[in-house]
């Protein structure tokens, strides 16, 4: 059986900015992408903690290690500049593999560096 298993997670980022007339994605620092193991165009959910709300979208590279956590599209009507995220990719794998698997997950501080991984 196969099943759906978090990843990795990026725990905390703050938004840094948001634009509506995008298409649609979330844009986050390449350096910190890299660490957590999220390509560019993957499919992640975030987690707004202010606000509780929960949308998927893809991603997008910043520029390495900017700090950039930017909204873009319609994402950017569910958070505020300031607003912490919880960002999660997920994976599918077989029941076995999921026993052993551990995800990858990368904490930033107040300006969005990676302070544990």
């Amino acid at each position: 059986m196969d099943r759906i298993i978090c990843k990795s997670k990026i725990h905390g980022i703050l938004v840094t900015q948001k634009n509506l007339e995008y298409e649609g994605s979330i844009e986050i620092d390449g350096y910190i992408l890299e660490k957590a193991n999220i390509l560019p165009h993957e499919i992640v959910q975030v987690v707004n903690v202010n606000t509780g709300s929960r949308f998927d979208t893809y991603v997008i590279k910043g520029k390495p290690n900017s700090g950039i956590c930017g909204l873009n599209g319609g994402a950017a009507r569910l958070g505020e500049i300031g607003d912490p995220l919880l960002i999660i990719s997920y994976g599918i794998m077989d029941t076995q593999t999921c026993e052993t698997y551990t995800p990858k997950i990368v904490f930033v501080d107040e300006n969005n560096k990676i302070i544990k991984e």
